[in-house]
C-alpha cells in the first residue's frame, strides 16, 4: 500500500516536471531558438523518459522498503 501511494505521488511530480519542460520548449520554439525537428525530438524524449521513470519507480521503492523492513 505504501509503495503504491508513494509511486503515485512521485509520478504526479514527474508528470508535472515533464509538463513544465514541454511548456519551456514551446516558448523556445515560438522564439525560434530551436528548430521544429529539435522541438519534436526533445518533447518526445522528455515524455518517454518521464513515462519510463514513472513505470520503474514502484520497483525501486519496493526494493527500498524491503531493505528498511
Amino acid at each position: 500500500m505504501e509503495v503504491t501511494l508513494i509511486s503515485f505521488f512521485s509520478a504526479i511530480i514527474i508528470f508535472m516536471t515533464v509538463y513544465s519542460i514541454i511548456k519551456v520548449l514551446i516558448i523556445a520554439y515560438k522564439r525560434k531558438e530551436i528548430t521544429l525537428r529539435k522541438f519534436i525530438v526533445l518533447v518526445a524524449s522528455s515524455i518517454l523518459v518521464g513515462l519510463f521513470v514513472a513505470s520503474v519507480l514502484p520497483f525501486g521503492y519496493q526494493k527500498v522498503f524491503e531493505v528498511i523492513w
